[in-house]
Protein backbone atom coordinates (compact mmCIF):
# COMPACT_ATOMS: atom_id res chain seq x y z
CA UNK A 1 0.00 0.00 0.00
CA UNK A 2 1.20 3.50 -0.77
CA UNK A 3 1.69 5.59 2.33
CA UNK A 4 -0.24 8.81 2.65
CA UNK A 5 1.44 11.75 0.96
CA UNK A 6 3.28 13.97 3.42
CA UNK A 7 2.59 17.05 1.34
CA UNK A 8 -0.75 18.16 0.00
CA UNK A 9 -1.51 18.53 -3.67
CA UNK A 10 -1.84 22.03 -5.22
CA UNK A 11 -5.63 21.98 -5.02
CA UNK A 12 -5.60 21.64 -1.23
CA UNK A 13 -2.30 23.20 -0.23
CA UNK A 14 -4.03 26.41 0.82
CA UNK A 15 -5.97 24.45 3.46
CA UNK A 16 -2.92 23.55 5.52
CA UNK A 17 -1.59 25.54 8.44
CA UNK A 18 1.74 25.42 10.26
CA UNK A 19 0.25 25.06 13.74
CA UNK A 20 -3.17 23.42 13.91
CA UNK A 21 -5.56 24.75 16.55
CA UNK A 22 -7.09 21.37 17.42
CA UNK A 23 -6.10 17.77 16.92
CA UNK A 24 -8.72 15.10 17.58
CA UNK A 25 -7.75 11.70 18.89
CA UNK A 26 -9.93 10.00 16.26
CA UNK A 27 -11.85 11.31 13.27
CA UNK A 28 -14.28 8.89 11.64
CA UNK A 29 -15.11 9.57 8.01
CA UNK A 30 -18.62 8.29 7.29
CA UNK A 31 -21.73 8.65 9.46
CA UNK A 32 -23.42 5.42 8.44
CA UNK A 33 -24.21 2.71 11.00
CA UNK A 34 -20.62 1.37 11.05
CA UNK A 35 -18.97 4.77 11.49
CA UNK A 36 -21.42 5.84 14.17
CA UNK A 37 -21.11 2.50 16.00
CA UNK A 38 -17.34 3.02 16.04
CA UNK A 39 -17.81 6.45 17.61
CA UNK A 40 -20.30 5.16 20.16
CA UNK A 41 -17.92 2.35 21.11
CA UNK A 42 -15.00 4.76 21.56
CA UNK A 43 -17.02 7.10 23.77
CA UNK A 44 -18.24 4.19 25.86
CA UNK A 45 -14.56 3.45 26.59
CA UNK A 46 -13.75 7.02 27.58
CA UNK A 47 -12.29 8.29 24.29
CA UNK A 48 -14.29 11.49 23.81
CA UNK A 49 -11.98 13.69 21.72
CA UNK A 50 -13.52 12.36 18.51
CA UNK A 51 -15.46 13.60 15.51
CA UNK A 52 -17.64 11.93 12.86
CA UNK A 53 -17.96 13.66 9.49
CA UNK A 54 -20.10 12.81 6.47
CA UNK A 55 -20.57 14.28 3.01
CA UNK A 56 -24.38 14.25 3.14
CA UNK A 57 -25.73 17.80 3.16
CA UNK A 58 -28.31 16.77 5.78
CA UNK A 59 -29.31 13.55 7.49
CA UNK A 60 -32.40 12.41 5.65
CA UNK A 61 -34.47 9.28 5.23
CA UNK A 62 -32.49 7.25 2.70
CA UNK A 63 -31.41 3.62 2.43
CA UNK A 64 -33.35 0.41 2.70
CA UNK A 65 -34.30 -2.10 5.36
CA UNK A 66 -31.53 -4.56 6.18
CA UNK A 67 -31.06 -7.36 8.70
CA UNK A 68 -28.94 -7.13 11.80
CA UNK A 69 -28.00 -10.79 12.16
CA UNK A 70 -26.65 -12.57 15.28
CA UNK A 71 -23.00 -11.71 14.65
CA UNK A 72 -23.77 -8.03 14.01
CA UNK A 73 -25.99 -7.78 17.09
CA UNK A 74 -23.35 -9.48 19.24
CA UNK A 75 -20.72 -7.02 18.00
CA UNK A 76 -23.04 -4.06 18.68
CA UNK A 77 -23.81 -5.38 22.17
CA UNK A 78 -20.14 -5.41 23.10
CA UNK A 79 -19.49 -2.07 21.44
CA UNK A 80 -22.14 -0.46 23.64
CA UNK A 81 -24.95 -2.25 25.45
CA UNK A 82 -27.10 0.91 25.40
CA UNK A 83 -26.83 1.12 21.61
CA UNK A 84 -27.77 -2.56 21.39
CA UNK A 85 -30.90 -2.05 23.53
CA UNK A 86 -31.90 1.11 21.66
CA UNK A 87 -31.66 -0.63 18.29
CA UNK A 88 -33.84 -3.52 19.47
CA UNK A 89 -36.32 -1.01 20.92
CA UNK A 90 -36.42 0.90 17.61
CA UNK A 91 -37.16 -2.35 15.77
CA UNK A 92 -39.97 -3.31 18.14
CA UNK A 93 -41.61 0.09 17.73
CA UNK A 94 -41.41 -0.26 13.94
CA UNK A 95 -43.00 -3.73 14.04
CA UNK A 96 -45.80 -2.52 16.30
CA UNK A 97 -46.48 0.39 13.93
CA UNK A 98 -46.69 -1.99 10.96
CA UNK A 99 -49.16 -4.19 12.79
CA UNK A 100 -51.30 -1.22 13.83
CA UNK A 101 -51.44 -0.19 10.17
CA UNK A 102 -53.10 -3.48 9.32
CA UNK A 103 -50.26 -5.83 8.40
CA UNK A 104 -51.37 -9.42 8.76
CA UNK A 105 -49.33 -11.74 10.96
CA UNK A 106 -49.31 -15.51 10.70
CA UNK A 107 -49.92 -17.69 13.73
CA UNK A 108 -46.82 -19.68 12.89
CA UNK A 109 -43.32 -18.20 12.92
CA UNK A 110 -42.71 -16.18 9.72
CA UNK A 111 -40.11 -17.51 7.32
CA UNK A 112 -38.33 -16.51 4.14
CA UNK A 113 -39.07 -19.21 1.59
CA UNK A 114 -36.86 -20.33 -1.27
CA UNK A 115 -38.90 -21.99 -4.00
CA UNK A 116 -38.04 -23.65 -7.28
CA UNK A 117 -39.70 -22.98 -10.63
CA UNK A 118 -42.47 -25.45 -9.78
CA UNK A 119 -43.36 -23.57 -6.56
CA UNK A 120 -41.88 -26.25 -4.28
CA UNK A 121 -40.13 -25.10 -1.09
CA UNK A 122 -36.41 -25.93 -1.27
CA UNK A 123 -35.48 -24.03 1.90
CA UNK A 124 -37.29 -22.17 4.66
CA UNK A 125 -35.34 -19.65 6.74
CA UNK A 126 -37.10 -18.29 9.86
CA UNK A 127 -37.07 -14.51 10.15
CA UNK A 128 -38.38 -14.07 13.69
CA UNK A 129 -36.08 -13.03 16.53
CA UNK A 130 -36.72 -16.05 18.78
CA UNK A 131 -35.84 -18.73 16.20
CA UNK A 132 -32.46 -17.15 15.52
CA UNK A 133 -31.82 -16.62 19.24
CA UNK A 134 -32.53 -20.28 19.94
CA UNK A 135 -30.03 -21.41 17.30
CA UNK A 136 -27.25 -18.85 17.76
CA UNK A 137 -27.68 -17.13 21.12
CA UNK A 138 -28.79 -13.90 19.46
CA UNK A 139 -31.70 -12.88 17.28
CA UNK A 140 -32.36 -11.23 13.94
CA UNK A 141 -33.52 -7.61 13.78
CA UNK A 142 -34.73 -6.06 10.51
CA UNK A 143 -34.26 -2.29 10.63
CA UNK A 144 -34.33 0.62 8.23
CA UNK A 145 -30.86 2.02 7.51
CA UNK A 146 -31.98 5.53 8.45
CA UNK A 147 -33.57 4.35 11.70
CA UNK A 148 -30.33 2.72 12.77
CA UNK A 149 -28.32 5.77 11.74
CA UNK A 150 -30.64 8.05 13.71
CA UNK A 151 -30.65 5.83 16.80
CA UNK A 152 -26.84 5.71 16.94
CA UNK A 153 -26.47 9.41 16.12
CA UNK A 154 -28.73 10.30 19.03
CA UNK A 155 -26.33 8.52 21.39
CA UNK A 156 -23.57 10.99 20.47
CA UNK A 157 -23.32 14.69 21.38
CA UNK A 158 -24.62 16.76 18.50
CA UNK A 159 -21.32 18.61 18.05
CA UNK A 160 -19.47 15.32 17.43
CA UNK A 161 -21.37 14.42 14.24
CA UNK A 162 -21.00 16.83 11.34
CA UNK A 163 -22.91 16.61 8.07
CA UNK A 164 -21.94 18.62 4.97
CA UNK A 165 -18.25 17.73 5.34
CA UNK A 166 -17.19 16.09 2.10
CA UNK A 167 -13.73 14.54 2.49
CA UNK A 168 -11.62 15.30 -0.59
CA UNK A 169 -8.11 14.49 0.61
CA UNK A 170 -6.20 12.81 3.43
CA UNK A 171 -2.60 13.87 4.04
CA UNK A 172 0.01 12.77 6.56
CA UNK A 173 1.49 15.59 8.64
CA UNK A 174 4.44 14.05 10.52
CA UNK A 175 5.56 17.46 11.71
CA UNK A 176 2.30 17.73 13.68
CA UNK A 177 2.13 14.00 14.58
CA UNK A 178 -1.26 13.71 12.93
CA UNK A 179 -3.20 13.24 9.71
CA UNK A 180 -5.03 16.08 7.99
CA UNK A 181 -8.43 15.66 6.33
CA UNK A 182 -9.40 18.31 3.79
CA UNK A 183 -13.14 18.86 3.38
CA UNK A 184 -15.57 20.88 1.32
CA UNK A 185 -18.89 22.04 2.71
CA UNK A 186 -22.06 23.06 0.89
CA UNK A 187 -20.76 21.74 -2.39
CA UNK A 188 -22.39 20.21 -5.44
CA UNK A 189 -21.97 16.54 -4.49
CA UNK A 190 -21.52 14.39 -7.55
CA UNK A 191 -23.82 11.45 -8.19
CA UNK A 192 -22.36 8.31 -6.59
CA UNK A 193 -22.40 5.38 -9.05
CA UNK A 194 -21.86 2.96 -6.16
CA UNK A 195 -25.02 3.99 -4.27
CA UNK A 196 -27.94 1.69 -3.53
CA UNK A 197 -29.90 2.66 -6.63
CA UNK A 198 -29.12 4.83 -9.62
CA UNK A 199 -31.37 7.87 -9.52
CA UNK A 200 -31.28 11.38 -10.93
CA UNK A 201 -29.30 13.67 -8.60
CA UNK A 202 -31.37 16.35 -6.91
CA UNK A 203 -28.85 19.18 -6.80
CA UNK A 204 -30.82 21.99 -8.42
CA UNK A 205 -30.81 24.00 -5.18
CA UNK A 206 -27.02 23.90 -4.77
CA UNK A 207 -24.85 26.80 -5.83
CA UNK A 208 -21.56 25.27 -7.04
CA UNK A 209 -19.82 28.59 -6.30
CA UNK A 210 -20.72 28.36 -2.62
CA UNK A 211 -17.93 26.09 -1.39
CA UNK A 212 -16.22 26.43 1.94
CA UNK A 213 -12.93 24.57 2.47
CA UNK A 214 -11.66 23.45 5.85
CA UNK A 215 -9.15 21.06 7.34
CA UNK A 216 -9.52 18.70 10.30
CA UNK A 217 -6.64 16.95 12.03
CA UNK A 218 -6.51 13.78 14.06
CA UNK A 219 -4.10 11.30 15.57
CA UNK A 220 -6.03 8.47 13.90
CA UNK A 221 -8.46 8.29 10.98
CA UNK A 222 -11.10 5.57 10.63
CA UNK A 223 -12.38 5.34 7.05
CA UNK A 224 -16.00 4.18 7.26
CA UNK A 225 -17.10 6.02 4.14
CA UNK A 226 -18.44 3.13 2.10
CA UNK A 227 -17.35 1.23 -0.96
CA UNK A 228 -16.53 4.41 -2.90
CA UNK A 229 -14.30 5.52 -0.02
CA UNK A 230 -12.33 8.73 -0.38
CA UNK A 231 -10.10 7.59 2.47
CA UNK A 232 -9.24 4.42 0.54
CA UNK A 233 -8.33 6.53 -2.51
CA UNK A 234 -5.87 8.44 -0.32
CA UNK A 235 -4.23 5.18 0.76
CA UNK A 236 -4.00 3.73 -2.74
CA UNK A 237 -2.97 5.49 -5.93
CA UNK A 238 -3.45 2.48 -8.24
CA UNK A 239 -6.38 0.35 -9.37
CA UNK A 240 -7.02 -0.81 -5.81
CA UNK A 241 -8.32 2.63 -4.87
CA UNK A 242 -11.67 2.16 -6.60
CA UNK A 243 -14.07 -0.74 -6.27
CA UNK A 244 -14.28 -3.34 -8.99
CA UNK A 245 -17.52 -4.41 -10.66
CA UNK A 246 -18.39 -7.78 -9.13
CA UNK A 247 -20.09 -9.14 -12.25
CA UNK A 248 -23.51 -9.01 -10.56
CA UNK A 249 -26.33 -6.53 -10.71
CA UNK A 250 -29.95 -6.05 -9.69
CA UNK A 251 -33.02 -5.00 -11.61
CA UNK A 252 -36.16 -4.25 -9.66
CA UNK A 253 -39.60 -2.72 -9.58
CA UNK A 254 -40.96 -1.74 -6.21
CA UNK A 255 -44.58 -1.32 -7.15
CA UNK A 256 -46.82 -3.13 -9.65
CA UNK A 257 -50.41 -2.05 -9.09
CA UNK A 258 -52.60 -3.29 -11.96
CA UNK A 259 -52.15 -7.04 -12.14
CA UNK A 260 -54.65 -9.16 -14.11
CA UNK A 261 -56.77 -11.35 -11.83
CA UNK A 262 -55.66 -14.59 -13.51
CA UNK A 263 -51.98 -13.69 -13.07
CA UNK A 264 -52.53 -12.61 -9.45
CA UNK A 265 -54.28 -15.90 -8.67
CA UNK A 266 -51.53 -18.03 -10.20
CA UNK A 267 -48.83 -16.12 -8.33
CA UNK A 268 -50.72 -16.54 -5.07
CA UNK A 269 -51.45 -20.24 -5.45
CA UNK A 270 -48.07 -21.30 -6.80
CA UNK A 271 -45.64 -19.00 -5.02
CA UNK A 272 -46.89 -16.56 -2.37
CA UNK A 273 -49.53 -18.54 -0.46
CA UNK A 274 -49.07 -17.20 3.11
CA UNK A 275 -45.69 -15.58 2.48
CA UNK A 276 -45.13 -11.84 2.09
CA UNK A 277 -41.75 -12.31 0.40
CA UNK A 278 -39.83 -15.21 -1.07
CA UNK A 279 -37.02 -16.08 -3.46
CA UNK A 280 -37.61 -18.08 -6.63
CA UNK A 281 -34.61 -19.81 -8.16
CA UNK A 282 -33.65 -22.89 -10.11
CA UNK A 283 -33.50 -25.82 -7.68
CA UNK A 284 -30.17 -26.95 -9.18
CA UNK A 285 -27.68 -27.01 -6.30
CA UNK A 286 -24.13 -26.13 -7.21
CA UNK A 287 -21.04 -24.99 -5.32
CA UNK A 288 -18.91 -24.32 -8.38
CA UNK A 289 -18.61 -21.16 -10.44
CA UNK A 290 -21.36 -22.24 -12.85
CA UNK A 291 -23.93 -21.95 -10.07
CA UNK A 292 -23.14 -18.27 -9.63
CA UNK A 293 -24.66 -17.22 -12.91
CA UNK A 294 -28.24 -18.35 -12.35
CA UNK A 295 -30.65 -15.43 -11.82
CA UNK A 296 -32.94 -15.41 -8.83
CA UNK A 297 -35.92 -13.19 -8.13
CA UNK A 298 -37.19 -11.92 -4.79
CA UNK A 299 -40.97 -11.45 -4.85
CA UNK A 300 -42.52 -9.02 -2.37
CA UNK A 301 -46.17 -8.51 -1.44
CA UNK A 302 -46.63 -5.27 0.48
CA UNK A 303 -49.19 -4.45 3.17
CA UNK A 304 -51.36 -2.51 0.73
CA UNK A 305 -51.44 -5.49 -1.64
CA UNK A 306 -49.18 -4.30 -4.46
CA UNK A 307 -46.39 -6.56 -5.65
CA UNK A 308 -42.74 -5.83 -6.29
CA UNK A 309 -39.64 -7.78 -7.20
CA UNK A 310 -35.85 -7.68 -7.26
CA UNK A 311 -33.80 -9.79 -9.67
CA UNK A 312 -30.17 -10.65 -8.89
CA UNK A 313 -28.27 -11.71 -11.99
CA UNK A 314 -24.85 -11.92 -13.59
CA UNK A 315 -24.45 -9.34 -16.35
CA UNK A 316 -21.62 -7.62 -18.21
CA UNK A 317 -21.29 -4.09 -16.90
CA UNK A 318 -21.88 -2.40 -20.24
CA UNK A 319 -25.17 -4.26 -20.79
CA UNK A 320 -26.78 -2.43 -17.84
CA UNK A 321 -25.16 0.97 -17.82
CA UNK A 322 -27.47 3.67 -19.12
CA UNK A 323 -30.49 1.36 -19.20
CA UNK A 324 -33.79 2.58 -17.74
CA UNK A 325 -37.54 2.27 -18.10
CA UNK A 326 -38.75 -0.07 -20.83
CA UNK A 327 -35.23 -1.16 -21.77
CA UNK A 328 -34.77 -2.46 -18.21
CA UNK A 329 -38.04 -4.38 -18.42
CA UNK A 330 -36.98 -5.95 -21.72
CA UNK A 331 -33.54 -6.86 -20.35
CA UNK A 332 -35.03 -8.47 -17.23
CA UNK A 333 -37.53 -10.53 -19.22
CA UNK A 334 -34.79 -11.60 -21.63
CA UNK A 335 -32.57 -12.85 -18.78
CA UNK A 336 -35.46 -14.71 -17.12
CA UNK A 337 -36.29 -16.38 -20.41
CA UNK A 338 -32.70 -17.53 -20.87
CA UNK A 339 -32.74 -19.03 -17.38
CA UNK A 340 -36.02 -20.90 -18.00
CA UNK A 341 -38.20 -19.06 -15.47
CA UNK A 342 -41.91 -19.95 -15.52
CA UNK A 343 -44.33 -17.89 -17.59
CA UNK A 344 -46.10 -16.38 -14.56
CA UNK A 345 -42.87 -14.80 -13.28
CA UNK A 346 -41.89 -13.45 -16.69
CA UNK A 347 -45.38 -12.02 -17.16
CA UNK A 348 -45.22 -10.19 -13.82
CA UNK A 349 -41.96 -8.55 -14.87
CA UNK A 350 -43.29 -7.81 -18.36
CA UNK A 351 -46.15 -5.66 -16.98
CA UNK A 352 -43.84 -3.57 -14.79
CA UNK A 353 -44.37 0.19 -14.89
CA UNK A 354 -41.28 1.50 -16.74
CA UNK A 355 -41.23 4.65 -14.57
CA UNK A 356 -40.83 2.49 -11.44
CA UNK A 357 -37.88 0.46 -12.73
CA UNK A 358 -34.54 0.65 -10.94
CA UNK A 359 -31.13 -0.89 -11.46
CA UNK A 360 -28.02 -1.31 -9.38
CA UNK A 361 -24.53 -2.53 -10.18
CA UNK A 362 -22.82 -4.42 -7.34
CA UNK A 363 -19.19 -3.55 -6.63
CA UNK A 364 -16.51 -5.24 -4.56
CA UNK A 365 -13.18 -4.69 -2.84
CA UNK A 366 -11.76 -8.19 -3.07
CA UNK A 367 -9.97 -9.65 -0.05
CA UNK A 368 -7.58 -11.50 -2.33
CA UNK A 369 -6.60 -10.42 -5.84
CA UNK A 370 -4.81 -12.72 -8.25
CA UNK A 371 -2.51 -10.87 -10.63
CA UNK A 372 -3.49 -11.84 -14.19
CA UNK A 373 0.10 -11.46 -15.32
CA UNK A 374 2.04 -13.70 -12.96
CA UNK A 375 -0.74 -15.41 -11.01
CA UNK A 376 0.53 -14.07 -7.67
CA UNK A 377 -2.13 -13.50 -5.02
CA UNK A 378 -2.23 -10.01 -3.50
CA UNK A 379 -3.90 -9.03 -0.24
CA UNK A 380 -4.78 -5.33 -0.29
CA UNK A 381 -4.20 -4.05 3.24
CA UNK A 382 -6.76 -2.08 5.22
CA UNK A 383 -4.46 0.46 6.84
CA UNK A 384 -1.55 2.79 6.24
CA UNK A 385 0.19 4.86 8.88
CA UNK A 386 -2.45 6.49 11.07
CA UNK A 387 -5.37 5.50 8.82
CA UNK A 388 -7.49 2.35 8.97
CA UNK A 389 -10.46 1.19 6.86
CA UNK A 390 -13.57 -0.55 8.17
CA UNK A 391 -16.72 -1.98 6.60
CA UNK A 392 -17.35 -1.52 2.90
CA UNK A 393 -14.33 0.77 2.53
CA UNK A 394 -12.16 -2.25 3.35
CA UNK A 395 -14.09 -5.19 1.91
CA UNK A 396 -17.35 -4.08 0.29
CA UNK A 397 -19.22 -6.78 -1.60
CA UNK A 398 -22.68 -7.62 -3.02
CA UNK A 399 -25.46 -7.93 -0.41
CA UNK A 400 -26.46 -11.54 -1.14
CA UNK A 401 -25.57 -12.80 2.35
CA UNK A 402 -26.72 -9.71 4.24
CA UNK A 403 -23.29 -9.37 5.88
CA UNK A 404 -22.19 -5.88 4.80
CA UNK A 405 -23.22 -3.92 7.89
CA UNK A 406 -22.88 -6.94 10.17
CA UNK A 407 -19.25 -7.45 9.22
CA UNK A 408 -18.71 -3.71 9.46
CA UNK A 409 -19.89 -3.83 13.08
CA UNK A 410 -17.40 -6.64 13.73
CA UNK A 411 -14.69 -4.44 12.21
CA UNK A 412 -15.77 -1.59 14.48
CA UNK A 413 -15.55 -3.80 17.56
CA UNK A 414 -12.01 -4.92 16.71
CA UNK A 415 -10.78 -1.41 15.84
CA UNK A 416 -12.37 0.15 18.92
CA UNK A 417 -10.71 -2.48 21.15
CA UNK A 418 -7.28 -1.81 19.62
CA UNK A 419 -7.62 1.99 19.66
CA UNK A 420 -8.63 1.77 23.31
CA UNK A 421 -5.34 -0.01 24.04
CA UNK A 422 -3.46 2.71 22.15
CA UNK A 423 -5.17 5.29 24.37
CA UNK A 424 -4.55 3.34 27.60
CA UNK A 425 -0.83 3.08 26.78
CA UNK A 426 -0.70 6.68 25.52
CA UNK A 427 0.69 5.46 22.19
CA UNK A 428 -0.96 8.19 20.11
CA UNK A 429 2.45 9.28 18.83
CA UNK A 430 3.99 5.81 18.56
CA UNK A 431 3.77 5.00 14.84
CA UNK A 432 5.11 1.47 15.36
CA UNK A 433 2.50 0.70 18.03
CA UNK A 434 -0.26 2.06 15.79
CA UNK A 435 0.94 0.01 12.80
CA UNK A 436 1.15 -3.11 14.98
CA UNK A 437 -2.40 -2.57 16.23
CA UNK A 438 -3.83 -2.15 12.75
CA UNK A 439 -1.90 -5.18 11.46
CA UNK A 440 -3.42 -7.20 14.30
CA UNK A 441 -6.89 -5.97 13.31
CA UNK A 442 -6.34 -7.32 9.81
CA UNK A 443 -4.87 -10.63 10.93
CA UNK A 444 -7.89 -11.20 13.17
CA UNK A 445 -10.57 -10.15 10.69
CA UNK A 446 -9.21 -11.08 7.25
CA UNK A 447 -9.68 -14.91 7.33
CA UNK A 448 -13.39 -14.70 8.15
CA UNK A 449 -13.97 -11.92 5.62
CA UNK A 450 -12.26 -13.97 2.91
CA UNK A 451 -14.59 -16.87 3.74
CA UNK A 452 -17.72 -14.70 3.67
CA UNK A 453 -16.76 -12.88 0.50
CA UNK A 454 -16.04 -16.14 -1.31
CA UNK A 455 -19.42 -17.60 -0.37
CA UNK A 456 -21.22 -14.35 -1.14
CA UNK A 457 -20.00 -14.56 -4.73
CA UNK A 458 -21.40 -18.10 -4.86
CA UNK A 459 -24.75 -16.83 -3.53
CA UNK A 460 -24.39 -19.50 -0.88
CA UNK A 461 -27.92 -19.68 0.58
CA UNK A 462 -28.87 -21.91 -2.33
CA UNK A 463 -26.35 -24.63 -1.54
CA UNK A 464 -27.08 -27.75 0.51
CA UNK A 465 -28.69 -27.70 3.96
CA UNK A 466 -25.53 -29.20 5.47
CA UNK A 467 -23.36 -26.43 4.02
CA UNK A 468 -25.84 -23.80 5.21
CA UNK A 469 -25.66 -25.21 8.75
CA UNK A 470 -21.85 -25.04 8.63
CA UNK A 471 -22.05 -21.44 7.45
CA UNK A 472 -24.33 -20.57 10.37
CA UNK A 473 -21.89 -22.03 12.84
CA UNK A 474 -18.91 -20.24 11.27
CA UNK A 475 -20.61 -16.83 11.05
CA UNK A 476 -23.47 -16.56 13.56
CA UNK A 477 -22.57 -18.99 16.34
CA UNK A 478 -19.58 -17.07 17.71
CA UNK A 479 -19.14 -15.15 20.95
CA UNK A 480 -17.04 -12.24 22.14
CA UNK A 481 -13.45 -12.83 23.21
CA UNK A 482 -12.60 -9.91 25.57
CA UNK A 483 -8.85 -10.44 25.13
CA UNK A 484 -8.84 -10.32 21.33
CA UNK A 485 -11.80 -7.96 21.06
CA UNK A 486 -13.53 -9.98 18.34
CA UNK A 487 -16.15 -12.68 17.95
CA UNK A 488 -14.58 -16.12 17.86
Amino acid sequence: MDMLPSQSDPQTSTLSSASPDKIYDVVIVGAGPVGLATAVGLRQRGIENILVIDQTRAFRQVGQVFDLLPNGLKALKYLDSQAYEKIKETNHKSLNLQQSDGEKTNSKSPAWLYKNFQGQVIRSVPVDYDSWFQDYGEGRVPIAWYNMQTTLRNLLPEHQVKANHRCINVVDEPENSCVRIDCLSDTNIEANPYAYWIEQPQNSDINPQNQQAKSIRAKLIVGADGINSTVRKALYTDSLARPEYSGYAAIGCGEILEIPTELQTELEEKFFQDASRLTVTNNHISTDAAGMDEPRIILVRRVEGELGYLIHLALPMDSLQGQSGSSLVDLAVQELEKAGFPHVIKELVRISNPSKMQQRLYYIHRINIVDKGDGVKKQPTWSGGRVVLVGDAAHGMPPFMGQGTNQGLEDALAVVTLITKIAENNHWDDILAIATAFEKYESLRRPLMAYIQQLTLKQYPHSSAKDWQEYGQQVYDRNFDPVLGILV
